[in-house]
């Protein structure tokens, strides 16, 4: 069977097998069997067309890498742990936010301490958009059930949807910046996610304390690690889901 993956991302990125050869310093047929045959290369190999290609190892070659050694990457992939959100320094978020290239995603109930912090957030955002940087924002629906009991959960009832409503007022000025979108999700969250290309803040989320009280992990993506995936498919799911509206198809 061939290896569809491989020779899509090679295509995509203007290549043939002939100059994928030529630039790991292999035989063209030998790219040919990987491509036709679905041979798996060595991983020195693995590594570098993944990289000339823009795509995961265990994106092009799923059987490659075990979920042992995955998780064993995974580990690696943790640059830092923080015990509370209010301990991540300004500048971290700042750096991560503003080196970003291709994309910025925000998965929160209401993240307000993000506008809060950097009143320039959202003209970096819609300069970030208009750059090519595809920028999207989850927010909790307001009128959700999940939200109330969010708030219930935190001890202040109501609070949480006064606060996504708040937020709100500043993410409407990215309604019409190219590349930037705000979806509503009625999700239970246990992590809001905050991801900046291939790094990302994971805020876990505890019962009985507000996120500024809960962990923060600092994640770096690294070819084959499982962890950084973990909470990228988590945010992917939620999009899946996410409405354009606050109550639209969105159950209360």
């Amino acid at each position: 069977m061939p290896n569809d993956r491989l020779r899509d991302a090679i295509l995509r990125n203007g290549l043939t097998p002939v100059a994928v050869a030529e630039k790991i310093g292999v035989d063209a047929k030998t790219v040919e069997r990987w491509i036709t045959q679905d041979r798996t290369p060595y991983p020195r190999h693995r590594h570098a067309i993944a990289a000339m290609v823009r795509e995961d190892v265990p994106y092009l070659w799923p059987d490659a890498v075990t979920p042992e050694k995955a998780s064993r990457i995974g580990q690696s992939e943790l640059v830092r742990l923080y015990s509370r959100r209010s301990a991540v320094p300004y500048d971290l978020w700042r750096r991560l936010i503003e080196r970003a290239e291709k994309r910025i995603d925000v998965l929160a109930y209401a993240g307000l301490f993000l506008v809060e912090q950097d009143p320039m957030l959202i003209d970096v955002l819609r300069q970030k958009a208009v750059d090519g940087v595809e920028v999207t924002i989850l927010l909790g629906d307001p009128t959700s059930a999940t939200i109330h009991r969010r708030s219930v959960e935190e001890g202040t009832p109501g609070v949480m949807a006064a606060k996504i409503r708040q937020v709100q007022q500043y993410y409407n000025r990215l309604d019409s910046a190219p590349k930037a979108k705000v979806r509503y999700h009625d999700t239970t969250l246990y992590n809001s996610i905050y991801r900046f290309d291939d790094e990302m803040l994971v805020n876990m989320h505890v019962l009985g304390f507000p996120a500024p009280h809960a962990p923060v992990m600092h994640l770096r993506k690294l070819n084959g690690g499982d962890l950084f995936r973990t909470y990228s498919d988590s945010f992917d799911r939620v999009l899946v889901s996410a409405t354009p509206q606050p109550g639209d198809g969105v159950a209360a």
